[in-house]
């Protein structure tokens, strides 16, 4: 019986140009297709969108709802509303869009009123609408502030750094926000691409780390995986992971102690962000007071360094 290979969900099948599999947002590259109305969720779209696109699509659809029944209001002719407003051409649209910004809004200054039945019923449904749609972006809005997620820096780049009598491939990171994390758990997994039976087909390997997890995270954190003889980095080059296009995926897990719950964040490193070399420079010390400072933005701070020269056999 054959012995089945590990996958850990991102498929071994492989076909053309490969690019990276966890972009440096913590997106996964994937593209969906084939899918239909049905399969689309608003409300997962909302929530997990950037702030600027969040609040583009509200002000647009704010915009588009008012000048909607500010059309409607417009074709009901100048009896429509009462108001001292021109009572043709632009003048009277804009006097329309304004209306209807107060009746959504359920402000109602009173300058501009309903006259006729049928303004009044239009109005009357804008404004049910407006206690909905409000309702709703509320929620939305809620959802995005109360939804805990972790934002964890990486350093740009990640080392093959001198380690003991050895190399090791180590990156560093930090919390970036003044929440406290909990026992953070890093999985640290290599991705290559192998030529089997003549096709090609990605290999994953879970590496070994020095340390797999800590207790408390208030400063940096540097991963290390010893490159020993058990490595599947052990006797590879530069030129050895850029012809496997090696990248290395991340997977980092802690306990949020603000909102009490468990947050995940995602990172790699492709072959062409290793620099073989390396050593991380402190990127945190004390003040005179005796307090721990963290500079945040020197989390990738290195310097190079001359690694141990290969023995023959391969070993150091």
């Amino acid at each position: 019986m054959q012995k089945p290979t590990f996958d850990p969900g991102l498929t071994q099948k492989f076909g053309g140009t490969l690019r990276r599999i966890i972009n440096h947002d913590g997106s996964f590259n994937v593209r969906r297709r084939g899918t239909n109305w049905r399969d689309v969720n608003p409300y997962l779209q909302m929530v997990s969108t950037t702030w600027p696109r969040f609040f583009g699509v509200i002000i647009a659809i704010y915009v588009l709802v008012n000048t909607l029944f500010a059309a409607v209001y417009f074709a009901l002719g100048p009896d429509g509303l009462s108001a001292s407003a021109p009572a043709m051409g632009l003048g009277r649209f804009v006097q329309c869009i304004f209306f209807s910004s107060q009746t959504i809004t359920t402000v109602g200054f009173g300058a501009i009123a309903p006259r006729s039945a049928a303004a009044n019923l239009v109005a009357a449904l804008e404004a049910l609408s407006g206690l909905l749609g409000f309702a709703v972006a509320t929620g939305l809005l809620f959802g995005r502030v109360s939804r805990p997620s972790a934002r964890i820096g990486f350093s740009e780049r990640a080392l093959i750094a001198p380690y003991q009598d050895g190399t090791s491939f180590q990156f560093r990171m930090v919390n970036r926000r003044a929440n406290s994390l909990i026992e953070p758990e890093c999985t640290l997994m290599l991705m290559t691409v192998d030529r089997s039976d003549g096709e090609l087909r990605r290999e994953f390997r879970i590496l070994k780390l020095e340390r797999e997890k800590i207790m408390l995270f208030p400063l940096t954190w540097t991963v290390v995986h010893p490159i020993d003889h058990e490595s599947p980095l052990h006797g590879k080059s530069q030129e050895d992971l850029k012809s496997l296009q090696a990248e290395f995926l991340i997977l980092v897990k802690a306990w949020d102690e603000t909102f009490s719950q468990t947050v995940h964040q995602r990172f790699s490193y492709r072959y062409g962000e290793v620099v073989w070399g390396g050593l991380f420079k402190p990127s945190f010390g004390v003040d005179g007071e005796g307090a721990i400072e963290v500079h945040v933005n020197r989390v990738g701070d290195h310097e190079l360094r001359e690694l141990p020269r290969l023995r023959p056999g391969g070993s150091e």
